[in-house]
């Protein structure tokens, strides 16, 4: 009894962070509900196995690993298109106009362009870039998680940051006149 209650806390708390970021990283929706479904069921498998305090390193862990064994065993050739993630639209233009059409589409097409973005970074740098500035973890989680030196994290999410200015850079939406 006691085992359920930690498995139905554990899924509670870490569901949604596991699919977002096995979305990011595969690209699928599909892929990120196999990854999600994967690490639900490791978790009642291992419930009894990991400290609860250091429960979200090892969900973190176990879906990065997963994600890249699914990156692996899919073509790296093959390009599927994604969807704007809704919640990721509605944190970008949250704080703007809603009312204005021209606000709306610029917001629509800056949020693709840049989710874009961080789907072209190479795997470790969209890795830790996902785990730092849109799951909000802290280095030395991402460093656990990821299982590299907490300098390596801070290196990745540097280069990370810096491919997305250089590929953003150019980036102006067109102006009614």
């Amino acid at each position: 009894m006691f085992e359920e209650q930690r498995y139905r806390f554990l899924i509670q708390q870490y569901k949604n962070r596991v699919y977002t970021y096995s979305l990011y990283m595969l690209k699928n929706k599909m892929d990120a509900d196999d990854v999600t479904q994967e690490v639900m069921i490791r978790i009642w498998q291992n419930i009894d196995k990991f400290n609860m305090l250091a429960a979200k390193t090892w969900i973190l862990k176990t879906t990065n690993n997963l994600c890249i064994d699914f990156l692996r065993r899919r073509s790296v050739s093959v390009k599927r298109e994604n969807e704007i993630d809704e919640l990721f639209e509605e944190t970008y233009s949250a704080n703007n106009n809603n009312d204005n059409p021209y606000l709306i589409t610029h917001f629509k097409m800056a949020a693709s362009k840049i989710k874009e973005a961080i789907q072209n970074l190479p795997e470790n740098l969209r890795s830790v870039f996902v785990l730092y500035e849109i799951e909000g973890l802290k280095y030395k989680e991402i460093s656990n998680a990821l299982d590299i030196p907490v300098n390596s994290v801070k290196v990745y999410l540097l280069r990370a940051r810096k491919k997305l200015q250089e590929e953003l850079r150019d980036y102006e939406p067109q102006k009614i006149v």
